[in-house]
């Protein structure tokens, strides 16, 4: 892809006494009192912002946080505590700034971060000339949220199109390098792991990806939807019955271009669901009306960890079983181990995904973890994300 990198901009000495206005994506969760619970966004965003800094730049941040009405701001909707968590990391003071769109008060070396951007009337829809007074604050737009990369707003989309530099910062632009790594110029064999509760989510997804990657794993509630459509019993387990024709078209697909998708030959069950049910593992064929199945089992966990280290290119996103009950995370853990094991590069995005990973130590081993929830998700539907329309855009006129 081509499109300016901010860093680039640093080095180059042309941020120096310039007002640069950053996107970025502080929208962390708190509790019920307002505290912040976890501040991984905060610390991500802080290179971004200390590139600037470090250049000489007027410093301007915001981010979205909640979901605010537009027009009626709340005081649960302040970005305050962020304010106040990125003055103790950042170990300076960063003041906040209310009713900013008209006009903000910024030097050299300073850093403001500017109210909950979603408050203002016409964020959502793109507003043109809440974009263009945006636009109108700095000299360079810098994109560094995406988390938000998929949603063409006046602070994500509107401003890059007006402002008179926009570029990448270095947390977009590392989603954008490792992304058009993994699915635009991939090594070969290219393996996508998809799991999940139901098909339906994901459909799109599938649909995408059968026209692109070599081999198609499924796991969780969308693999029993596909043992279902190659009529294998699945008990009284999790399953979408009205897309078994989807299903089947997906591996059709798949098999017209020598690519499978593999079902699983053994899997996990139980009774209940619950982490202390007894765990049974049986041959797919052998299911029970009343089963649930709960992970694949091990004979189908080793044939795909062996997929995985042939591979040259893995994608993942979602767990391949009940990975958080010990009786039954078999799966996602030997699937988690081949992919830190193997030489190819992965990319891996989604919650849960991030949180198996997180489980079973592999942050280092996986070649990108992803950041952004439903932009990822959109990306391995072939979507084109408007962040990365416009900024390419941009890097061209």
């Amino acid at each position: 892809m081509n499109f300016i990198r901010f860093s680039d901009l640093c080095a180059q000495g042309l941020v120096k006494g310039r007002r640069v206005f950053i996107r970025a994506d502080l929208n962390v969760p708190q509790d019920d009192s307002g505290h912040i619970t976890e501040d991984t966004r905060i610390r991500a965003s802080i290179p971004c912002i200390q590139m600037a800094l470090d250049a000489g730049a007027a410093v301007m941040v915001t981010s979205h946080l909640g979901r605010p009405t537009e027009g009626q701001f709340k005081p649960e909707d302040s970005l305050a505590p962020v304010a106040a968590r990125l003055a103790e990391l950042m170990q300076r003071e960063v003041p906040l700034k209310s009713g900013w769109v008209d006009g903000v008060e910024v030097a050299p070396g300073q850093l403001v971060l500017l109210e909950n951007c979603r408050v203002n009337k016409g964020e959502k829809k793109n507003d043109e000339a809440l974009a263009r007074k945006m636009a109108a604050l700095c000299d360079i737009f810098v994109h560094d949220a995406f988390g938000t990369a998929h949603r063409a707003e006046a602070s994500t989309y509107g401003i890059a199109q007006f402002a008179k530099v926009a570029c990448a910062g270095p947390l977009l632009a590392a989603e954008m390098d490792a992304i058009s790594k993994a699915l635009a110029n991939p090594k070969r064999p290219l393996v996508a792991i998809v799991a999940g509760s139901k098909v339906s989510t994901k459909l799109t997804i599938l649909q995408a990806l059968a026209g692109k990657v070599d081999q198609l794993i499924v796991g969780g509630g969308i693999a029993n939807t596909f043992m279902l459509a190659v009529g294998l019993p699945i008990g009284k387990s999790l399953a979408e019955r009205e897309l078994l024709d989807e299903a089947r078209a997906v591996m059709a697909a798949m098999k017209a271009r020598g690519a499978e998708v593999p079902v699983p030959t053994d899997v996990v069950t139980a009774k209940t669901f619950s982490a202390d049910a007894p765990a049974t593992v049986k041959a797919a064929t052998d299911v029970a009306d009343d089963d649930l199945i709960l992970d694949i089992g091990p004979q189908t966990a080793k044939k795909l960890a062996d997929q995985l280290m042939a591979a040259g290119t893995i994608v993942w996103n979602g767990p391949v079983g009940v990975f958080e009950f010990a009786a039954f995370e078999g799966g996602t853990k030997a699937i988690a181990r081949a992919i830190a094991a193997s030489p190819a590069f992965s990319i891996a995005g989604g919650g849960d995904t991030l949180a198996a990973i997180a489980k079973y130590g592999i942050e280092k081993d996986v070649g990108y973890i992803s950041t952004g929830g439903g932009a990822f998700l959109e990306v391995l539907e072939g979507k084109t994300l408007p962040a990365f329309e416009i900024l390419q855009k941009r890097a061209t006129s």
